[in-house]
């Protein structure tokens, strides 16, 4: 059982090097909290932690794991600067930080290969994987794995991770670049599959989600064009692009043809970029955006419409 994270007030952080990823008798091992005070390459998520309120939380006593991205996960994410993440509400930013965090000591050698599901203290589950290019979390890759500290352990990750905002629906409403697609769905689920209705279940599904410009790319370049379309031949697209089960970008290998919801295969490169091609397409589709979680599978976006 995972252990639950209380939520503290806020102290200062004890100032000292991260030196060892050893505990022994001579020189104890520092908190996870000290141990990212003193990483330099911590430093945005130590703002983060201070400005969420965590800090006594990851000083306390505990057997935690967190997953820490390093500061190029935090710019990537739009993080980059103290700035940036003092901008981010503090209850928003508290959940992004407890996202990272498990209950639980788990060094890298216990993560299974298999992707398992783990409850985070955000209250969203996280998936870890372990494959032979190394250890994963929700994608992201350990960096710097099984960094001991006195009150856990510390992997250092090369993404922010983002608690899931809903399902795969409400992932695709809340965004912009893609409205096209949300409009698809919404006009395919006039037909005889509701494909709302599928991409709101349970799952888990895996969805290559074109983006706005793939739409019109593919022909329809307004929403009202795509209102306009047949349902049931836009069912058939849409579904085209879901997998039925959760597949992370660290799952995707060379040459893997994985079965689509509809019955189809789509073919997956990795040269060059990860890739996903449709049978019905001359070229392959780049994957530009990977491992966006929801709470029934996880989303990768895509610059092209995949034809079966």
């Amino acid at each position: 059982m995972m252990k639950h994270i209380k939520i503290l007030m806020l102290a200062c952080l004890p100032l000292f090097a991260l030196v060892s990823c050893k505990k022994d008798e001579a020189a104890p091992a520092k908190t996870i909290a000290t141990l990212v005070t003193e990483n330099a390459n911590l430093s945005l998520l130590r703002t983060a932690v201070v400005r969420a309120g965590l800090v006594e939380t990851l000083s306390g006593q505990g057997t935690f794991t967190v997953f820490a991205p390093d500061n190029n996960a935090f710019a990537a994410a739009g993080l980059g600067t103290e700035a940036a993440i003092n901008a981010v509400p503090e209850a928003t930013l508290r959940q992004i930080i407890l996202y990272h965090v498990l209950g639980q000591e788990y060094t890298s050698g216990a993560i299974p290969s298999a992707t398992t599901e783990l409850a985070s203290a955000g209250q969203a589950n996280v998936y870890v994987t372990k494959n032979t290019n190394g250890v994963f979390v929700n994608g992201a890759a350990v960096t710097t794995a099984d960094v001991d500290a006195a009150n856990g352990v510390v992997h250092v990750i090369n993404k922010v991770l983002m608690p899931p905002p809903g399902n795969i629906v409400q992932l695709a409403q809340g965004n912009a670049n893609l409205s096209f697609l949300v409009a698809a769905v919404v006009r395919a689920s006039q037909g005889t599959t509701n494909v709302a209705a599928v991409l709101s279940g349970s799952g888990p599904f895996t969805v290559f989600a074109p983006t706005n410009t793939a739409f019109q790319n593919a022909g329809f370049p307004t929403i009202e064009s795509i209102q306009q379309a047949d349902p049931n031949t836009l069912a058939s697209i849409l579904t085209y692009h879901v997998i039925a089960a959760r597949v992370f970008s660290s799952d995707l290998t060379e040459g893997a043809r994985p079965a689509t919801v509809n019955g189809g295969t789509v073919t997956i490169t990795l040269a060059g970029g990860a890739r996903v091609r449709g049978n019905g397409n001359m070229t392959a589709s780049n994957i530009t955006s990977t491992d966006i979680v929801a709470s029934n599978g996880v989303v990768h976006v895509i610059d092209a419409v995949l034809l079966p």
